[in-house]
């Protein structure tokens, strides 16, 4: 089911799917921004945490397309930890990462990489991009 509303879609198998992935009830969720107080990262992020959780909640995914926020979530849960709703909003952005990488489109393809080019980077570097760089 898709709900349109002045322009903006709201899709309920998105909530469905990131609550699947997440394990977590993003509705739950009371906008208070105790997560983006706590969060270090903040200040780095497109999106602060609270607007993720706001987007999330009505299944406004796609206004958070290649949004940095999610990648650069350090999963530290602080936010987890002071949420007054008990969220696990680490598990949420992770589940939004796992959402880009099923998409299985790679923005960096190993194989048109050369040989000289793979021998000279580091190979925890080469993983790190292509978890953090996958749209």
């Amino acid at each position: 089911m898709t709900l349109i509303i002045t322009g903006t879609t709201i899709s309920i198998p998105s909530i469905k799917q990131l609550e699947e992935l997440s394990g977590e009830n993003v509705k739950l969720c009371m906008q208070c921004a105790t997560c983006t107080g706590m969060c270090p990262m903040a200040a780095e992020m497109d999106h602060s945490p609270r607007m993720v959780m706001h987007l999330s909640q009505f299944g406004m995914l796609d206004r958070l397309a290649g949004s940095n926020t999610y990648w650069k979530c350090a999963s530290c849960h602080a936010c987890t930890v002071k949420c007054p709703r008990g969220i696990d909003i680490a598990k949420v952005m992770e589940a939004l990462r796992q959402r880009v990488l099923r998409k299985n489109t790679n923005f960096i393809e190993p194989s048109a990489l050369s040989a000289e080019r793979i021998a000279e980077l580091p190979q925890i570097a080469m993983v790190a991009a292509f978890r953090k760089l996958t749209s």
